[in-house]
């Protein structure tokens, strides 16, 4: 049984590792990095739906391991239409414009770095689908569908989200303003937020007492929520939000939640 997980991790390393290459060949040959999340989304889709459906024992897929591999596809398919179609509205992404800016000459290959660890830290995410959907028991039980209510809430979350944003910069009377309406008043990043929450849903399908690699499945929302709270999410977008809007920003920091959903601090209380 060892050698399988251990296998699975192999497979899912050397994928992910192509996947966030030819990444990179797409935002070298574009000059729009944009693509690079679009594709890092897919890709996650594609390998975490595959590593679903592997055999166990040679048998066909079973109930879970196809209800934990559609639950990936449709978390992908939804979040990667959303950001090809930011994409192909922009030039270049501002978070990885500016890297590219701080690398200088050397860009090409730190780029290719970058996205390589990437494809690194993105092991424990699939790994954990892969861990879901091999939970030793073909019924289904109360926890996978708490699981899918849990993943259905952050997809919900996180495209109502991105509606309230949308709509909000749609509006003339809005320009150069911060948008601090609907989920938006309780936090500075409530997309971020929904994203983290749905990755709880393969943790909560797989953990269980009988189960010993279940514990693997911790590592995603833990993995996730370092890297969209500290590392690609909230910094950077935090920084040019203060560059573009100022003021006006500092003040949204001062009574808004930075992540999770909270309700809005009044004037001068303490952060």
């Amino acid at each position: 049984m060892t050698i399988v997980y251990l296998q699975a991790l192999l497979m899912i390393a050397v994928a992910l590792s192509v996947l966030m290459a030819l990444a990179w060949v797409v935002q070298q040959r574009t000059g729009n990095s944009g693509w690079v999340d679009t594709i890092w989304t897919f890709s996650l889709g594609l390998v975490g739906a595959a590593s679903a459906l592997w055999p166990i024992a040679d048998a066909p897929p079973n109930t879970r391991q196809w209800l934990v591999a559609a639950l990936v596809a449709i978390w992908s398919v939804r979040l990667g239409s959303h950001i090809a179609m930011r994409t192909a509205a922009i030039t270049d992404d501002p978070r990885y414009a500016a890297f590219a800016k701080e690398w200088g000459a050397d860009s090409p290959r730190k780029m290719f770095v970058f996205l390589q660890n990437q494809a690194l830290g993105s092991i424990p995410l699939v790994f954990a689908i892969f861990v879901a959907s091999r939970f030793p028991s073909d019924a289904l039980r109360l926890q996978d569908y708490l699981g899918v209510l849990i993943l259905f809430t952050g997809i919900a979350g996180e495209a109502l989200a991105d509606r309230q944003l949308k709509s909000f910069r749609s509006d003339p009377a809005n320009k150069g303003k911060v948008c601090d309406t609907g989920l938006w008043r309780w936090s500075r990043h409530p997309n971020y937020f929904f994203e983290w929450f749905g990755w709880l849903a393969y943790p909560v399908i797989a953990l269980s007492l009988d189960y010993p690699w279940s514990l693997a499945t911790l590592l995603a929302p833990i993995f996730m929520y370092w890297i969209l709270r500290h590392v690609t999410g909230v910094p950077p977008l935090e920084e040019q939000m203060l560059k573009s809007r100022g003021d006006g920003y500092r003040a949204y920091q001062a009574r808004t939640s930075v992540f999770f959903p909270l309700p809005p601090r009044s004037p001068g209380a303490a952060t």
